[in-house]
């Protein structure tokens, strides 16, 4: 076995591999096949364009073997397309090599620009546009490779894989940025831009392309589809970050390693980085095996995917499954890696009468508790309604402050007033004396207070609007599980977010529907009032950020019915959507981001803004409703809940940790709005007024985060004595609470009579 010379830097961990490794038997054939087009390409040999450096010679690329990789992730792909699939990975990990060379080492950000710039030129996705000469071995590679490729796939599929090829190139500018400035990135910005930048994206693309199936483009990027190609990502990047360390930080410099950043981030030594990393690695495949599981099934169903259809899906994800274990066994024997250890001697063994033969390499027996993943029984074993008290708040970094509007009380009696015309403050029909809010509770929450203080220099009218939205928001995210999570009503709970949709009509003058519950009402006002004004581009922009916190809602409710605590990955990037970070930011894009060009919003830099600003946000209110969520609702979809268990901390530590991830994602925010927003600026050649729009909308964006800290510390919506106070008859969540007593009174007080709210 091959190994990188020196000591090692940790002992690898026990990798969990549930799937066995098959090797192709066309592995030979696509070695002779892919050094041949290497040297055609320029890759290998004397290079033929005018500086363009050496980068690998045969001895080099004999030993790397990209082959053996490409035989044992695509087992059974027939010959021809196995040497397709084979070219496309030395083309992609030559890329990688050359960029360091030329542009990561010399930190040549300018060229690196307009070398990056031409390469989507030989991605036609309308396959009749010819792309310009070819440059360089990169350049001429990926001409060659696109014009193999995309001739049989659809228009759906060439879109996508062209994306993902892009961000692939594209986002090597942020590995470059912070070799320049010396920075690791936090947990959650590595995650997320780990899978941009390592490329698996693409891998998954390409799956489909060696299994000759597609992905139906109706269901392409729905959540149970796009979950399945994140956690490949995932558990492809960060096995390669651990098999990869040795060389990466040591050799090369290089700063995007996860085992580096769990270093800096709770500082630790390596070893304890690498297990934390193995176990997230672990958590995103379990989380891989869950989603197909249990998301699956409904999917089909809900989108009508006849049996050719859901077959194809079903290949696409195991050939997924054949990608993970496959490059495990590539990692083990390349010598481009640290793989001294990485068998797990001592925890496997074959049996005497077990497989044998080509292709069976892979498949062993693994004895430990980590290669058998047995750490999945943790998410599964919460006790609901835990007394827990509340949680020590931590000392918040927030280096941004925020106004109160002069509008605040008109706000606090008109919202109220629209809340009871809205049906909100009523006791439910058909059951007296049992609401979801009375006077007490809506003045409790104050949640004019909230946009009061995250929109200070709105008018009146626009204040009011802004705490319409939050009332309705905060209403409807009491409502949801008051109806539904106690029951475990899942298809209840499907039919009432389904029918949300039909209040959002595309002309909000012609709006059929007929509400039957004040969630219905009040979106159906707020959405006559918000959506007239807009563009056709922000209606739908702005209905996709409601639709996401409402379907947001289903995914919390399938934890809650399975007891199980999320991944805290999953859990971070669904956080976002229940939370309603986009809809209230959509808010903010109303008045700030009009003179804009809109695909501004969809850079990275700008999307890193908007997921740190909302990630501060989200785990404000997970350490502030800590207790009223873990003790008093009998909820687990809480960020302190989920890192406590993940990590085995007690709650104090936890909290430190969910402290010591907000502070990084602020500091990430400060880091974008100092050094990223203006090469923005110029890369969109922003006028002053465009700036000047730009500037606002950041300060709106720094005054929703203040705010949202300021509100809860204000209010009493999570504090002890209130939530003590709320236990009284008549109140959804007021009666004695215990394992299981709950669930059964509102059962109980539902049952039969669902269909009307």
């Amino acid at each position: 076995m091959a190994e990188a010379q020196g000591k090692q830097p940790f002992e690898l961990p026990e990798f969990y591999v549930p799937w066995p490794a098959r090797l192709n038997p066309h592995l030979e054939g696509a070695r002779t096949h892919s050094k041949a087009w290497a040297h055609e390409m320029g890759i290998l040999g004397t290079p033929k364009d005018e500086g363009v450096p050496e980068i690998w010679d045969d001895a080099k690329f004999d030993a790397m073997d990209y082959a053996l990789l490409c035989a044992y992730t695509h087992p059974e792909a027939p010959g021809p397309e196995l040497d397709l699939v084979t070219d496309w990975y030395v083309w992609v990990f030559y890329f990688d090599d050359h960029y360091l060379e030329v542009y990561k080492r010399p930190q040549d950000r300018e060229g690196s620009k307009k070398y990056l710039d031409r390469l989507p030129l030989f991605m036609p996705v309308d396959p009749s546009v010819t792309p310009p000469e070819p440059t360089n071995p990169v350049e001429r590679g990926l001409a060659d490779l696109w014009a193999r490729t995309v001739p049989t796939k659809s228009v759906e599929w060439r879109r996508r894989f062209f994306e993902s090829t892009k961000a692939l190139l594209d986002e090597s500018t942020w590995e470059l940025s912070n070799i320049s400035e010396a920075r690791v990135s936090n947990p959650i910005e590595y995650i997320e831009m780990r899978r941009k930048v390592g490329g698996a994206p693409w891998s998954a693309d390409l799956v489909e392309h060696a299994v000759f199936v597609e992905v139906p483009a109706r269901i392409a990027d729905s959540r149970p589809m796009r979950v399945l190609k994140d956690t490949f990502a995932d558990g492809v990047h960060l096995r390669n970050d651990l098999f990869s360390y040795q060389r990466e930080i040591q050799e090369e410099g290089e700063l995007s390693n996860c085992v580096l950043v769990m270093e800096r981030f709770l500082n630790v030594d390596p070893q304890r980085a690498a297990n934390l990393t193995n176990d997230i690695l672990t958590s995103r495949l379990q989380q891989f095996e869950n989603t197909a599981v249990t998301e699956l099934p409904s999917l089909f169903a809900e989108y009508g995917l006849n049996p050719v259809e859901q077959a194809n899906v079903l290949t696409y994800i195991r050939g997924l499954q054949d990608w993970q274990s496959g490059g495990h066994e590539w990692h083990m024997r390349s010598s481009r890696y640290m793989n001294r250890g990485a068998s797990n001697s001592g925890t496997e063994v074959r049996l005497p009468l077990g497989p044998t033969g080509l292709g069976t390499e892979g498949v062993r027996f693994p004895w430990s508790a980590g290669s058998l993943g047995l750490g999945r029984f943790k998410s599964f074993t919460h006790v609901p309604y835990m007394a827990v008290g509340p949680a020590k708040l931590p000392k918040f970094y927030m280096p941004y402050s925020t106004n109160l509007s002069p509008h605040l009380d008109a706000a606090r009696r008109n919202s109220k007033e629209w809340a009871r015309r809205m049906g909100m403050l009523d006791t439910l029909p058909g059951f007296p004396g049992v609401y979801i809010w009375d006077d007490h509770k809506f003045d409790v929450a104050d949640v004019a207070l909230c946009g009061a203080l995250i929109h200070p220099g709105a008018s009146g009218s626009e204040l009011d609007l802004t705490a319409g939205w939050l009332v309705w928001g905060t209403y409807a995210d009491d409502y949801f599980p008051a109806f539904y999570g106690h029951t475990r009503d899942m298809a209840g709970a499907k039919v009432f977010n389904a029918r949300l949709s039909a209040f959002m009509p595309d002309d909000p003058s012609t709006l059929t529907a007929v509400p039957t519950n004040p969630v219905e009402r009040g979106l159906a006002d707020l959405w006559a009032r918000t959506a007239g004004p807009m563009t056709e581009r922000a209606r739908r922009q702005f209905r996709r950020a409601i639709q996401d916190m409402t379907e947001s809602w289903l995914w919390e409710l399938a934890n809650q019915m399975q007891n199980r605590i999320p991944d805290p990955v999953d859990y971070v990037e669904m956080r976002r959507k229940t939370f309603g970070s986009d809809l209230t930011m959509s808010l903010s894009r109303l008045s700030h981001g009009v003179d804009l060009p809109p695909e501004l919003f969809q850079t990275r830099p700008m999307r890193g803004l908007e997921n740190s600003a909302a990630d501060y946000a989200c785990l404000t209110n997970d350490v502030f409703s800590y207790q009223k969520e873990i003790e008093f609702e009998g909820e687990l979809n809480n960020g302190v809940l989920v890192i406590q268990r993940f990590l085995d901390l007690d709650v104090p530590r936890a909290v430190e940790v969910v402290n010591d991830l907000m502070t990084a994602r602020m500091k990430q925010f400060e880091h974008i709005v100092a050094t990223e927003l203006p090469a923005l600026a110029e890369d969109f050649r922003l006028d002053t007024k465009a700036r000047e729009k730009l500037n606002g909308y950041v300060e709106k964006l720094q005054q929703w985060m203040a705010g949202v800290l300021r509100w809860h510390i204000a209010v009493d919506r999570y504090k002890e004595f209130e939530l003590r106070n709320t236990r009284k008859p008549g109140r959804l969540f007021g009666s004695p609470t215990g394992l299981g007593t709950s669930a059964v009174r509102i059962a109980s007080l539902f049952s039969g009579n669902r269909s009307g709210f």
